[in-house]
């Protein structure tokens, strides 16, 4: 099977490179500039948009298309400046992609799209799968929504969005400065404690985009979360069980909304996303516990 990727050197795509690889498929990753994927991912083809722009069939005949590419939301503080980044850098490349399959004689068979799970708003007591309304209003969804909306741009027979939440891994993403204040005996719940957080171990991810990839059946939302969400409070405990470290120290919401603004509601708010349909169509979670999760990342630290 051949696989373009957009957003293949980041810490998501850079997975599913490897994994993609390793069984023996063709990968092209598609970027802004070549230099990074080829030092990160030696050997990996790579093509830019501006030569895709100037040559749309150097992907002609391409069996799928995965599109990871967005700026990440953790790095700083929410500028306006930086939020419209944040916004550009997603609808954008989906805009290209529905631009470059349009233009191609063989279309793929099916192109997955990245989005996320704040598309269904924060809340401490609602339970949201695939078929709740994506009808958050802050800017997670705002950007969420819009994503989605030029995905559904895309003239391909079968599309998947995937809405992702937190992916937890040890080279990248949350996890590493979620264990941070733990290795120095300084970790605790944030703000309340009773946040949702809806999880998801990298090893996972990777094999739920996989399973989309390959099962027919498979189009539409699909929420990229494990089974049991847990509260920021439970998910201290299992960290700090797990690095053998107290869950002691709380952080104030003031603290945080301080140091982060607007993006302190990250860390302080949060929904409970269950993965309905991906486990309706067969797929099984080989960490479907966050004590399971935990434990195995950190043993790779």
């Amino acid at each position: 099977m051949h696989i373009a990727i957009a957003g293949g050197s980041g810490f998501i795509g850079a997975h599913l490179v490897k994994n993609w690889r390793k069984q023996g498929n063709q990968v092209t990753v598609i970027s802004r500039s070549c230099a990074k994927v080829r030092s990160e991912l030696p050997l990996t083809d790579c093509v830019t948009w501006d030569e895709l722009a100037a040559q749309p069939d150097r992907l002609d005949g391409v069996d799928a298309i995965v599109n990871m590419a967005g700026e990440s939301i953790h790095s700083g503080r929410w500028t306006n400046e930086r939020k419209q980044r944040i916004l550009l850098s997603r609808v954008d490349t989906t805009q290209k992609i529905a631009a470059l399959v349009e233009e191609m004689n063989r279309k793929p068979s099916v192109v997955i799209n990245g989005s996320a799970i704040g598309v269904y708003g924060m809340s401490d007591e609602a339970r949201f799968d695939e078929d709740s309304l994506a009808a958050g209003s802050d800017f997670l969804a705002h950007v969420s929504g819009q994503w989605e909306a030029e995905a559904d741009r895309i003239p391909v027979e079968r599309l998947v969005k995937i809405r992702t939440g937190v992916v937890l891994g040890v080279e990248g993403g949350a996890f590493p400065k979620m264990a941070e204040p733990y290795k120095l005996f300084a970790g605790g719940r944030i703000g309340s404690g009773r946040q949702w957080l809806s999880w998801i171990h990298i090893d996972d991810y990777v094999r739920l985009l996989d399973f989309c990839l390959h099962t027919q059946n498979v189009s539409g939302v699909v929420n990229a979360t494990a089974p049991h969400p847990v509260t920021n409070d439970e998910f201290g405990r299992a960290l700090g069980q797990a690095l053998r470290r107290p869950h002691l120290i709380p952080v104030p919401a003031f603290v945080l909304k301080l140091l982060f603004g607007e993006m302190a509601e990250l860390l302080l708010s949060g929904q409970h996303v269950a993965p309905t349909r991906a486990l309706a169509a067969g797929f099984t979670f080989k960490y479907p516990s966050v004590k399971l999760a935990v434990q195995d990342l950190v043993s790779k630290m």
